[in-house]
């Protein structure tokens, strides 16, 4: 398993289109892919579980990838995190 955290940038946090890309890039992703933030773990291949974490700007999310392809998942991930969050 690969985690990684992230913070969020955006002014309005994570709102839906920024959460709809995330999704589907981890819809994409082979591997099982999970946010967590605040001690609330949701699976990240399901919009209402993300848009669920209310994500403000700051708030820090980890993001846990777990599966055959999870090193370039990962990657591929993080660089979606930092363009759209």
């Amino acid at each position: 398993m690969i985690a990684f955290d992230y913070t969020i940038q955006d002014p309005l946090g994570l709102h839906a289109r920024p959460a709809g890309k995330f999704v589907k890039s981890a819809q994409e992703c082979s591997s099982k892919v999970s946010v967590t933030l605040g001690g609330k773990t949701v699976d990240a291949k399901r919009l209402f579980g993300v848009m669920s974490l209310c994500a403000k700007k700051s708030d820090d999310i980890t993001v846990q990838v777990e599966g055959e392809k999870e090193a370039s998942d990962s990657e591929n991930l993080k660089k979606v995190c930092e363009e759209t969050l």
